[in-house]
């Protein structure tokens, strides 16, 4: 989905102007500012209820413009930029000097990616910078994928939604930490690690955590209002019905191996096809809470593929909360 050309020079000035502006990826919807002005990007923090600590990712119109914001980059993140970028990658390199401390929660590293979006693209060809964003909604809630949904859940704060339709992959980009020697998976995402093995020619290493702080690695992130429960798929129905009888209003993620009849007060039936179960994640869980869950039950799909990405979303779904 495009959008007009207006709309595109509407969001370009709102962010010289230091403003916000709610921008499509094909990943999720961003909360983007001028990654050069450290006051709008403190905006972000605020809206979001972001800790400060935790770093944004710059996003640029191309990989050509990398060096513009890093510096000291090795063959094999410009190998791995040139063959997924526009895309859902990310890349962890050394700061350049344009790049202010607040976008990178002081850290002297910088997360960049190439969106593949059209309206992103247009946006940011537009703007003739990098825009600071992380995904547009409360911190450590459930990921936006339509304008709608950053409309509900930030309001008035957001100064401008861009509305691109729905993303079409759903989950965030893969991070990779290209400042060592080899690279590491620090956050599963739409480039899976066979993809970059098969680009690389050896083996990646998945971190859950790490020494650099990036995006999604808080212990409790991408989670609804119910709380997750992780089962394995043969006690599905019986925590389910156990649950149920306990008093909570249950909803269930039921997999595609599921064969048994299931009674619970809401059951969302996962697609086979795991990247139209990563299309559909977040907005299953965004369901279930509209449906007045109180406790989702789960399970976790092979870990190869999109499917490593989507476990990892549930496991950062189902983590220990602060109250809400």
């Amino acid at each position: 989905m495009s959008a007009p050309t207006t709309d595109i020079e509407n969001a370009a000035r709102v962010l010289r102007d230091g403003g916000l502006v709610a921008v499509p990826t094909e990943t999720v919807y961003g909360l983007g500012a001028n990654a050069e002005d450290p006051t709008a990007v403190r905006r972000i923090f605020q809206a979001k209820g972001r800790p400060p600590s935790h770093p944004l990712i710059l996003h640029i119109s191309g990989a050509e413009r990398l060096d513009d914001w890093v510096q000291d980059v090795p063959p094999t993140a410009r190998l791995i930029a040139e063959r997924f970028w526009p895309g859902p990658l990310t890349l962890v390199l050394r700061r350049g000097r344009r790049v202010p401390l607040e976008a990178t929660g002081g850290l002297d590293t910088v997360a960049v990616r190439v969106p593949d979006h059209p309206v992103a693209l247009a946006l940011l060809t537009t703007f003739g910078g990098a825009v600071a964003a992380p995904s547009a909604n409360r911190f450590g809630s459930v990921s936006p994928t339509t304008a709608d949904h950053v409309r509900a859940e930030l309001g008035d704060a957001v100064d401008f939604i861009l509305d691109g339709g729905p993303c079409h992959i759903g989950l965030e980009s893969t991070i990779v930490d290209a400042t060592g020697d080899v690279p590491a998976i620090l956050r599963p995402g739409g480039v899976t690690r066979e993809d970059l093995e098969t680009v690389l020619g050896h083996p990646l290493a998945v971190h859950s955590t790490s020494q650099v702080r990036v995006p999604g690695q808080h212990p409790s992130h991408y989670a609804p209002q119910a709380q997750v429960v992780l089962v394995e798929p043969e006690d599905l129905l019986a925590e389910a019905e156990r649950a149920g009888a306990l008093g909570h209003r249950v909803g269930i993620l039921l997999p595609p191996s599921a064969t048994a009849p299931v009674t619970a007060h809401a059951v969302i039936a996962v697609p086979a096809s795991m990247p139209a179960y990563a299309r559909g994640l977040y907005g299953f869980l965004r369901e279930l809470d509209r449906e007045g869950c109180d406790l989702i039950i789960a399970s976790l799909p092979p870990e190869d593929g999109v499917g490593l990405a989507i476990a990892n979303r549930l496991r950062r779904a189902a983590g220990p909360r602060p109250n809400r």
